[in-house]
C-alpha cells in the first residue's frame, strides 16, 4: 500500500514538476538573453558620449546654468541610446566578419546567444528613446546633430566601413560630432580651436584602433592577407601607425596654438597654466601607441583609457590643470 500511495503520489506530482521545470527554464533563457542583450548594447562604451558635456565644461560663465545642465544630460542620453542602436546594427551586419575574428566571435549575435528579434525590438525602443525622447529636452539643433549621427552610423555599418581611411574619418568625425552635439544642446557655439583640437585628436585614435586590429590578426593568423570587413591589409599596418601617430601629435601642436593665441589675446586669466596640459598629452597620445605596438592595447583605445590607471590620471590632471587656468 504505501508503494501505491507513493507511486500515486508521484503520477500526482509529475506534471507540476515538469510545468515547473519549463518555467525555471523559461525565466533562465530570458535572463540570459536579457544578459546577451545589455552586452550587445556596449554600456561601456557610453562613456564616449560624455564628450557632450565638454563645451559646457569649458565655459565657466555657464556652469551655474542648471536648464544648460539638464539639457546636456539628456543629450548624453538619448546619445546613448542612439549609439547602442548604432552597436546592434552593426554587430547584426558584422556577425559572419565577426566569426572570424578570435576578439569578436563572442559577440551576442556573431555567437547566436541574442535572437534577431529581440535585437529588432530594441532598436525600436532604442530610436525612440533617442530621436523621439530628444525632442521636449534639447534644442532642434541638438536633434539634427542626433539625426546626422545615425544616418552617418548606419552608412559606415552599411558599407563605408570597408573603404580605406574613409572609415577612420568617419569615426573622427563621429566623436567630434558629439562634442558639437553637446554645445548645440548647451546653447554654446563650439570654437574652431576646439573642432581642430577633436578632429585630430580622434583621428589619431580612430588610426590606432585599426593599427591594433591589423596587428591582432597579423599575430593571431599569420596567413591571412586582409583585415575581416575592413578594407585594410596586414601589410599596410606601418602606413596605418604612422598616419595615427602624425594626427596625434598634430592635435598637441594644435593646443600649443591655441595657448599661444590665449595668451596673445588674454583670454584666459591664467592662460600660462595651460601648458601643462601639454606634456600630459603628449604622454597619453605616446603611451597609447607605445602600448598599441606592443601588441597590449586590445584594440579600442577609449574603451582602454576607461579601465588604464595612468590614463585616467593623466585625465584627471588635464580637468585639473583646465579648471586652474580658464577658471574666473
Amino acid at each position: 500500500m504505501r508503494g501505491g500511495r507513493g507511486a500515486g503520489s508521484s503520477i500526482l506530482r509529475g506534471p507540476e514538476t515538469a510545468t515547473g521545470e519549463r518555467e525555471r527554464g523559461s525565466v533562465g533563457a530570458g535572463s540570459r538573453i536579457a544578459s546577451e542583450l545589455w552586452r550587445a548594447l556596449r554600456p561601456h562604451q557610453w562613456a564616449k558620449n560624455l564628450l557632450v558635456f565638454v563645451p559646457l565644461l569649458l565655459t565657466p560663465a555657464r556652469l551655474g546654468d542648471l536648464d544648460r545642465w539638464m539639457a546636456v544630460v539628456w543629450a548624453f542620453v538619448a546619445w546613448s541610446a542612439v549609439a547602442s542602436l548604432g552597436y546592434l546594427a552593426n554587430d547584426w551586419l558584422d556577425r559572419e566578419a565577426d566569426r572570424g575574428d578570435p576578439a569578436k566571435r563572442d559577440r551576442p549575435f556573431a555567437s547566436g546567444a541574442l535572437p534577431p528579434r529581440v535585437g529588432l525590438l530594441a532598436a525600436g525602443l532604442l530610436a525612440g528613446v533617442g530621436l523621439l525622447g530628444a525632442l521636449p529636452f534639447t534644442p532642434p539643433e541638438f536633434t539634427l546633430c542626433l539625426v546626422i549621427y545615425l544616418v552617418t552610423t548606419l552608412a559606415y555599418s552599411l558599407g563605408l566601413k570597408r573603404v580605406a581611411i574613409l572609415d577612420v574619418l568617419m569615426l573622427a568625425g563621429l566623436y567630434t560630432l558629439r562634442v558639437v552635439a553637446g554645445g548645440a544642446a548647451a546653447g554654446i557655439t563650439v570654437t574652431d580651436w576646439l573642432l581642430a583640437f577633436s578632429l585630430f585628436l580622434f583621428l589619431g585614435l580612430a588610426f590606432v584602433k585599426r593599427y591594433a586590429e591589423l596587428r591582432r590578426m597579423g599575430g593571431v593568423a599569420p596567413g591571412e592577407d586582409r583585415l575581416p570587413a575592413r578594407g585594410y591589409r596586414i601589410a599596410d599596418a606601418p602606413l596605418i601607425r604612422a598616419f595615427g601617430a602624425a594626427s596625434s601629435y598634430l592635435s598637441v601642436l594644435v593646443l600649443c596654438l591655441y595657448i599661444h593665441n590665449a595668451a596673445l589675446s588674454g583670454q584666459h586669466p591664467r592662460w600660462w597654466l595651460l601648458w601643462g596640459e601639454v606634456p600630459l598629452l603628449l604622454y597619453w597620445v605616446s603611451r597609447i601607441w607605445l602600448i598599441a605596438e606592443r601588441g597590449e592595447l586590445g584594440g579600442d583605445p577609449v574603451a582602454f583609457a576607461i579601465r588604464d590607471r595612468a590614463s585616467l590620471l593623466s585625465g584627471v590632471l588635464v580637468a585639473a590643470v583646465a579648471v586652474a587656468a580658464i577658471g574666473a
